[in-house]
C-alpha cells in the first residue's frame, strides 16, 4: 500500500495534466466554454421544475432547489462513470507505448468531472439565495455526502473501466442502468408520494441516500443516520472491490485494448 501511495505521488503531475486535458476537451469547440458548466444545470433545472411542478401540482417555492440538488449529484455520477469506463480503451495507445500506472486514467476522468461538478454548485448557491434560503450550521455537513459520492464514483469507475476492457457491450448496458438509477434517485419527485414498498426500493439506492443527506444539509434538516451508514458502507465497499478488481486484471489490459 505504501508503494502504491508513493507511486501516486510520483505521477501526480501527469494526473493533473490529464485532468486539465479532460476539462479542456469537454468544452472544446463550445462558444460559451466553461460558462456552460453553470448554464446547463440551470436550464435543466428550469425545464424539470416547470414540467414536474405542473405535473404533480406542486407549489413549493423551494422545489427548484430540490430538483437541482438531485440533478447535479446524479449528473456527476453518470458522467464520471461513463468517462472512467472508456478511459482505458481510449488511452490504449499510450498504455502500449509508455509505462504509466493504469489507474491514473479512470481516476483522472472522475477527478476532472468532480471539478466541473464543484464549479456547477455555484448555480445551487445562486438559486438558493434567490429563493430566500439561508445557510444553517448543518451546511458544514455537506462535505460528508460529497466525499462519499466521490469515493463511490471512483470505486464504480474502477470496476467499470476494468470490465469494459473485456466486455465492450457494457457501455450500452450501463446507459440503461443509469436510466434506472436516475428514476430511482428521486430527482424530481418526493418519495413520500410513493407507497411503502416503492419507498423501500428507492432507499436501497445508495446514490439516492447520498442525495438525501446532501439535501438535508442544504435545507438545514437533521442527517438521516440510516442513509449515512448505508451510503458510507456501499461507497467504501465499491472502492475496495474496484481497487482489487483493477489490480487483478490490469496486466491483461494490453491484450484486449
Amino acid at each position: 500500500m505504501k508503494q502504491k501511495i508513493e507511486n501516486l505521488n510520483k505521477y501526480r503531475f501527469l494526473m493533473m495534466e490529464l485532468v486539465k486535458k479532460d476539462i479542456k476537451l469537454k468544452y472544446r469547440r463550445s462558444y460559451i466554454g466553461y460558462i456552460w458548466t453553470l448554464l446547463e444545470p440551470l436550464l435543466t433545472m428550469v425545464v424539470l421544475t416547470v414540467v414536474f411542478s405542473t405535473f404533480y401540482g406542486r407549489e413549493d417555492q423551494l422545489f427548484p432547489v430540490y430538483v437541482l440538488t438531485g440533478r447535479l449529484l446524479y449528473s456527476f455520477f453518470a458522467n464520471s462513470t461513463k468517462a472512467a469506463m472508456k478511459s482505458i480503451r481510449q488511452n490504449g495507445k499510450m498504455i502500449k507505448k509508455v509505462y504509466v500506472p493504469k489507474y491514473i486514467y479512470p481516476l483522472s476522468s472522475v477527478l476532472s468531472n468532480f471539478i466541473i461538478f464543484l464549479l456547477s454548485l455555484i448555480v445551487l448557491v445562486g438559486v438558493s439565495a434567490v429563493l430566500g434560503m439561508r445557510p444553517t450550521p448543518m451546511l458544514f455537513f455537506i462535505v460528508v455526502p460529497l466525499f462519499l459520492l466521490l469515493v463511490m464514483t471512483v470505486g464504480a469507475g474502477l470496476i467499470l473501466s476494468t470490465l469494459a476492457v473485456f466486455f465492450r457491450d457494457l457501455e450500452y448496458l450501463w446507459g440503461v442502468i443509469l436510466m434506472l438509477v436516475m428514476y430511482s434517485s428521486a430527482i424530481f419527485y418526493d418519495i413520500k408520494m410513493l407507497d411503502a414498498p416503492a419507498r423501500m426500493l428507492v432507499r436501497m439506492n445508495p446514490l439516492y441516500l447520498i442525495i438525501e443527506n446532501f439535501r438535508n444539509a442544504v435545507y438545514g434538516d437533521p442527517i438521516d443516520q440510516y442513509a449515512l451508514l448505508v451510503s458510507a458502507a456501499v461507497s467504501f465497499l465499491s472502492l475496495l472491490i474496484g481497487v482489487l478488481l483493477f489490480y487483478k486484471k490490469q496486466d491483461k489490459f494490453i491484450l484486449n485494448i
